[in-house]
């Protein structure tokens, strides 16, 4: 049986201090914990940064690279995957829904992807959903999403395709019929979020059943359900990611210590199941890095 693939998504961008107050914010602080990610058995890290003074998501390539020289000055093996997904949220205004409210930063597609042309990762996000999210419409254009696709693979990066819905799938199998996106693809399923795929056996296996062929796919769940998603993925052939920008908690009640924490839990599931986890060279051999 093929080995399983271990992300660890190290901070997002909508879990907040307050939330926990060991989350990474930090370009340094972000770092040590894929590193400490790593060790654990995460074979790919990925990553968004955070404005330092306010703890908010960034697109600062400053901070990004700061973030991305850490980890390869003590780490030049762990697969580094860096989200696309800032820059496409649109907050209306009260007044006015047409204008952009505190909190917007929708933002032309080739600046989601600068910091990915510059530093080069082997992986990078790129998200299909247009949805409701939290206070704000998440909004992914084709035309948009083609422009993104185009330059990261010029870069030559490799896309993780993020699908929220099954519409999202439908997109996917269009943009391989036009060439958009290359196969063998990268499939990411979120599952969980508010008003997208719910996080069940039967939304997963529906999901799985409008996968391109000879898909490469993982999935996981936010929250409470990141570790029963961990278990339904890997049973259904799956690669599982877990980390402090879905789920903040290692039990009912008890908060992680860490990402390291989280990715170890992951591990001793998976063992207990009967899988075996991917190093690095095996992860890339699998996704054709």
């Amino acid at each position: 049986m093929t080995k399983t693939i271990i992300t660890c998504a190290v901070t997002g961008n909508l879990t907040s201090r307050d939330m926990h107050p060991g989350l990474p914010i930090t370009p340094m602080e972000i770092a040590n914990a894929a590193l400490e990610a790593a060790s654990a058995g995460a074979s790919i890290v990925h990553l968004h940064v955070r404005d330092p003074e306010t703890g908010k998501g960034s697109m600062d390539f400053a901070l990004y690279d700061e973030m991305f020289s850490r980890i390869r000055e003590k780490n030049t093996d762990v697969i580094i995957n860096l989200t696309t997904g800032e820059g496409g949220r649109f907050v209306p205004s009260k007044d006015n829904p047409k204008i952009a409210a505190e909190n917007s930063t929708l933002c032309r597609p080739e600046l989601r992807v600068s910091h990915v042309e510059k530093l080069k990762p082997e992986i990078c996000t790129l998200d299909l959903n247009t949805m409701w999210s939290g206070q704000a419409a998440v909004i992914n254009s084709p035309e948009n999403l083609k422009i993104m696709a185009e330059r990261i693979y010029a870069a030559g990066v490799k896309p993780e395709i993020e699908v929220f819905n099954s519409s999202d799938l439908h997109l996917l199998n269009h943009f391989i019929a036009e060439g958009v996106i290359k196969t063998p693809v990268m499939v990411q399923m979120v599952m969980g979020v508010r008003f997208g795929a719910p996080a069940n056996s039967e939304t997963m296996m529906y999901m799985k059943s409008q996968l391109p062929e000879n898909s490469v796919w993982a999935a996981f769940g936010i929250a409470r359900m990141e570790y029963p998603m961990l278990a339904q993925a890997y049973v259904m052939g799956g690669h599982v990611r877990v980390g402090m920008e879905d789920n903040l908690y290692i039990k009912k009640g008890e908060l992680c210590t860490g990402n390291a924490q989280l990715v170890e839990k992951a591990v001793r599931i998976l063992h207990d199941l009967g899988g075996s986890i991917a190093s690095t060279n095996d992860a890339r051999e699998i996704l054709g890095l």
